[in-house]
C-alpha cells in the first residue's frame, strides 16, 4: 500500500485501501525496481465495455503504428471509479502510452470509442493522432505513475466528458 501511494504522491492522490492495481503485471507496479508505468485511467462516458492500455517505444515512427506496440494489456470496465492498469516496459527508457476505451467490447474502433494518451495532449476530429513529442514519458528503474482523462467525440468536438 505504502509503494502505491508513493507511486501517486506526485499527482497528490491517495488510493483506497481497497484500490486494485489491475492487468496481467498488476504485481510489477508493487515492485520498487521494476520498470513499468502505473497508468490511472479516468473520465469513463460508460461503465461498459473493454479498456486497452499499450505502449509504444522510443522510436517516433513506431507511435500508433500497426504491428509497432511493444505491450498491450485489455480488461472489462470496472463497475466505477478510476481504473488503475500497470503495464511492464523492457526497461529505463522513454515510452508513450495510449488508452482506448471500446463502449461496446466488440474490438472494433467507433465513434463513440473513448481514448487518452500519456501527459493528455489535446486531439480533434482533424488530428486524431497525438505528435510522439507531445505524449513520450521517462520511465526508470522504478514503476512510474500517470494520470489520463478519457476523451470522446462531442458533437464535432473531442473531449473528456465522463465523470469516471
Amino acid at each position: 500500500m505504502l509503494k502505491r501511494f508513493a507511486l501517486f504522491a506526485s499527482f497528490a492522490m491517495v488510493m483506497p485501501a481497497n484500490a486494485a492495481i489491475l492487468g496481467s503485471d498488476a504485481a510489477v507496479c508493487d515492485n520498487p525496481t521494476a520498470s513499468a508505468v502505473l497508468v490511472r485511467v479516468e473520465g469513463f462516458k460508460k461503465r461498459t465495455g473493454m479498456l486497452r492500455v499499450q505502449v509504444y517505444g522510443a522510436n517516433p515512427a513506431d507511435w500508433l503504428a500497426k504491428g509497432k506496440k511493444l505491450r498491450r494489456i485489455e480488461l472489462p470496465v470496472t463497475p466505477s471509479g478510476y481504473m488503475d492498469v500497470c503495464i511492464e516496459v523492457p526497461g529505463p527508457g522513454k515510452y508513450a502510452i495510449a488508452v482506448r476505451h471500446d463502449l461496446d467490447g466488440k474490438g472494433q474502433s467507433g465513434w463513440d470509442d473513448g481514448a487518452a494518451f500519456s501527459r493528455n495532449p489535446s486531439i480533434s476530429l482533424f488530428h486524431l493522432k497525438p505528435d510522439f513529442a507531445k505524449v513520450v514519458i521517462p520511465v526508470g528503474q522504478s514503476p512510474h505513475a500517470i494520470a489520463v482523462v478519457l476523451n470522446y467525440r462531442d458533437g464535432l468536438s473531442i473531449r473528456p466528458i465522463g465523470k469516471s
